[in-house]
């Protein structure tokens, strides 16, 4: 009964959701584009190669994929893989990772969690198994799948205090979906007690895939290329800024002892604010580029404005700190592992709950520091830029700690093997 209004709540909330497509696609016209998709409505497969199903929800996640993707395609050489987003930020990013599988490889958005829709998603592509990556956990999807015997499994899977206060408010309905899960692999051992918590059996612990993320040899060139146009000044990465965080930073760089020279290159994370803050940024009288039109020309504004996409590693590649944002506002912070995965000096806010156990091994390993608001973050960054030894042994323990905590994939692919229905075992 509870999952039936629930899935009534989504029916009512149609009319809305499509308003809210036509809207969001005004900035982001992707969102106007397969919206037959969203309904479960994809067109029909084609191939008759058995078929193995991940669910990545946006570019974080589908990036965070890419070795679990790599491992899948070569263990299974005779499978396809589907893989399902719900933002198209996110199923760019895969077009853009995974393009060279070809047909191999289907892209789709993952439907509205109702029975109806994602039942017509289920009968048109009948993967052999589901592979959902670290939060996502819809009841009807997972009714469907144990309903037609297709097992579940939640992979490089966290869970914060925060979301599983909110997880228990929703009572019976996360509940039985959780009861559903065939098993997890958990990023750390607390993330595996929280998830045990609500009522999953199957828990493993098998580290970040993230850490597993290898930056790709043409980011880094392209980071090269970045640097040679900035020339010798320091640079200042704030990386996954959040609304909110910029006017902090720039209001402090007004007081702040960030040496005049110093380049401040701000990577939003979301591409709709892209604009926003290139208006931000104006108001305060801030001599400004844009990543996107600069082209080979030289870079020397005060500021850099980030306004691409798939391009995180160039920039962590071109900078000498890496602030990562969502951290000085109270929003759970973002991925430091591909700062530290380049050998960057890491800088934290105090708000990384979503991201609590590897924040505090990257600090107690000399990787990273913590700041309590944005004047400290600006004076710790003065600090780092102008002590070379300081940041160049920062960076050093930050590659050792990245290095340090690779083998996520191999352990879950362990675990996805144990739960591999026979016949795809029998296609490898």
């Amino acid at each position: 009964m509870v999952r039936r209004l629930y899935s009534l709540a989504w029916w009512l909330a149609v009319p809305l959701i499509l308003a809210r497509l036509w809207w969001r696609g005004r900035q982001e016209p992707g969102y106007r584009q397969h919206i037959a998709e969203r309904f479960g409505l994809a067109p029909r497969r084609t191939r008759t190669a058995p078929l193995l199903w991940l669910h990545a929800v946006s570019v974080g996640e589908t990036r965070a994929a890419e070795p679990l993707i790599d491992a899948l395609l070569l263990a299974y050489p005779g499978h396809d893989l589907l893989l399902t987003h719900m933002t198209p930020t996110g199923r760019a990013t895969g077009a853009d990772l995974f393009g060279h599988y070809g047909a191999r490889l289907q892209q789709a958005y993952l439907p509205y969690d109702t029975g109806t829709m994602v039942g017509h998603f289920l009968d048109n592509f009948s993967p052999r198994i589901c592979i959902l990556m670290e939060t996502e956990l819809w009841p009807n999807v997972m009714a469907c799948c144990t309903a037609r015997g297709v097992p579940v499994v939640l992979v490089n899977a966290r869970l914060s205090e925060r979301s599983l206060r909110k997880a228990q408010r929703l009572g019976k309905l996360i509940a039985d979906a959780a009861a559903q899960l065939t098993c997890v692999a958990a990023q750390t051992p607390d993330d595996a007690t929280r998830i045990r918590s609500l009522g999953v059996r199957d828990v493993h612990v098998t580290g970040s895939i993230k850490f597993d993320v290898t930056p790709p040899p043409l980011a880094l060139q392209a980071g090269t290329q970045l640097r040679h146009q900035i020339g010798a000044r320091p640079v200042l990465l704030c990386a996954s800024t959040r609304a909110g965080e910029e006017l902090l930073l720039l209001d402090a760089l007004a007081r702040s002892d960030l040496p005049a020279e110093v380049l401040l290159l701000i990577v939003p994370r979301h591409p709709q604010r892209f604009n926003e803050v290139a208006m931000l940024i104006a108001e305060h009288g801030l001599d400004m580029q844009r990543r996107s039109v600069v082209g080979a020309q030289a870079v020397d504004a005060k500021v850099l404005l980030g306004d691409t996409m798939g391009e995180m590693f160039t920039y962590f590649s071109a900078g000498d700190i890496a602030w990562i944002g969502g951290s000085l506002l109270p929003l759970g912070g973002q991925n430091l592992i591909e700062a530290c995965a380049v050998g960057k000096p890491v800088l934290l806010g105090p708000h990384t709950f979503n991201f609590a156990l590897v924040s505090d091994e990257a600090i107690a390993a000399g990787a990273a520091l913590r700041v309590a608001d944005a004047d400290t973050l600006l004076s710790t960054a003065a600090l780092l830029l102008r002590d070379e030894a300081l940041r160049t042994a920062m960076g050093e323990r930050a590659l050792q700690f990245a290095q340090q905590h690779r083998g996520a994939t191999r352990r879950t692919m362990a675990v996805v093997a144990a739960v591999m229905p026979d016949d795809a075992l029998n296609r490898r």
